[in-house]
């Protein structure tokens, strides 16, 4: 599933970057717990986690051309609320989140951003992102605008500082499942933001 690595900051600015050819990532035996341990190693002793999104979308890539049995890991979407989350490895005191998430065809998320760092790889259906910032408005600071958005297919991958604020939808006539790994969230940080009345709450 070779596809297309991208970068979102919190100013809104989008990137695609260079990703890693699918055939210099295949392993044998490559399995999650060699994945959690490579991505500690990689995050050990750094003050700015985030500047190493670019190893950490190069594990989550190797991870997913590797294991079936985290391809195959997921829910059929919750009929009331269109989504379900998989927690796929949870461990007291261990600080990352590693889930599939899966969203039914048609369903929204709220615009919202993360609180720290994290990559989504799309492994199965399509999936919209949009992408926002905040106004340069000091008596309005939690005013938002749009900046671009762009859809995801499988082996597609999508990275987030921890300020970078998106919304995302399932596109197509299937379910969208994908693949989360995201780093401590910081809940002071971490919002939802209301596009009519240009406030933002703690989420």
């Amino acid at each position: 599933m070779q596809g297309r690595d991208w970068l979102l900051t919190g100013d809104g600015q989008y990137q695609i970057c260079k990703a890693v050819r699918a055939w210099d990532l295949l392993r044998e035996n490559y399995r999650l717990y060699r994945f959690l341990t490579e991505v500690e190693d990689v995050l050990n002793g750094v003050e700015d986690e985030s500047s190493r999104l670019p190893e950490i979308r190069m594990l989550v890539r190797r991870l997913i051309a590797n294991s079936y049995w985290v391809r195959s890991q997921h829910l059929e979407p919750c009929p009331k609320t269109g989504t379900s989350v998989l927690l796929l490895y949870d461990e007291l005191g261990f600080p990352l989140t590693v889930q599939t998430v899966t969203f039914a065809p048609g369903t929204t998320s709220t615009i919202h951003n993360h609180g720290t760092w994290g990559v989504v790889a799309v492994l199965k259906g399509e999936e919209k992102n949009t992408f926002w910032r905040r106004k340069d408005d000091s008596k309005s600071p939690d005013q938002i605008e749009q900046t671009g958005e762009i859809t995801l297919s499988p082996g597609d991958i999508v990275s987030f500082t921890p300020d970078a604020i998106h919304s995302v939808k399932a596109v197509g006539d299937e379910p969208t499942v994908t693949f989360n790994i995201y780093g401590e969230t910081d809940p002071k940080q971490r919002f939802e933001f209301d596009l009519v009345t240009q406030t933002a709450r703690k989420f």
